[in-house]
C-alpha cells in the first residue's frame, strides 16, 4: 500500500491555514521543498518529514494514522473559493481538501506586472487554462505567447514554465492542474 504523503501533507497544511512559506519558516526546510513534496516530485527523508511536521505541528504516527474524508461537496458559490495565493497574485481554489483528488481548478487573477518569478516552475503533470481577460504572457520552454481574452494554453507541467500579468489592467484566467500542484 502507498500513502500519498503529497497530497496528505498538503491537506494537513491547509487545514491549519498555513501557507507554504509559513510552514518553511517554521521549520527550516526550504519552501520550494516543501511544494515539491507536496506535488509529489520529491519523496522526503523520515528526517526531512518530521522536521516539518514539527511545524504543523503532527507526529509521524498521527500523520501516516490520518484519513482525511474524501471531498463530497460538489457546488462551491463564489465566496466559498479558498485564496491560496499571495501578494499581487491570486489563486482562488475550487475545494479547500484537494485530498485524494486529481484535478485542481484555480481561479486566477495577476495583477499589472504581476509575475510567477524569473524561475520558471517545474513539476509533474499538466496545465490548462483560459484567459477571461486582460493580457498574460505564458513561456513554456524557449516558446512565449501573449495571450488575450479566450486564448488558452495547455502543457506538460514538467516543461519549464512562467506566467506574467502585461497591460495597464488585471488578468483574469481560470485553469486546471493535474495532479494538484499549489
Amino acid at each position: 500500500m502507498s500513502v500519498d504523503i503529497g497530497s496528505r501533507l498538503r491537506h494537513l497544511r491547509i487545514a491549519r491555514k498555513l501557507s507554504q512559506r509559513e510552514l518553511a519558516k517554521r521549520t527550516g526546510v526550504p519552501n520550494s521543498t516543501i511544494s515539491l513534496i507536496e506535488s509529489n516530485a520529491s519523496n522526503p527523508s523520515v528526517g526531512a518529514l518530521k522536521r516539518i511536521l514539527d511545524g504543523i505541528p503532527i507526529g509521524l504516527a498521527e500523520f501516516f494514522a490520518f484519513e482525511p474524508e474524501r471531498p463530497r461537496k460538489a457546488f462551491y458559490a463564489a465566496e466559498e473559493l479558498v485564496e491560496i495565493g499571495k501578494g499581487a497574485i491570486s489563486y482562488r481554489q475550487v475545494g479547500e481538501n484537494l485530498f485524494g483528488r486529481s484535478l485542481q481548478m484555480l481561479k486566477e487573477c495577476y495583477q499589472p506586472g504581476a509575475d510567477t518569478g524569473k524561475v520558471p516552475l517545474v513539476h509533474e503533470g499538466e496545465e490548462g487554462g483560459i484567459v477571461l481577460s486582460g493580457r498574460l504572457e505564458v513561456t513554456v520552454d524557449d516558446e512565449r505567447r501573449i495571450l488575450g481574452a479566450g486564448d488558452a494554453y495547455y502543457f506538460e507541467s514538467r516543461r519549464p514554465h512562467r506566467f506574467r500579468c502585461v497591460g495597464p489592467v488585471p488578468c483574469e484566467v481560470i485553469s486546471a492542474c493535474t495532479p494538484p500542484t499549489f
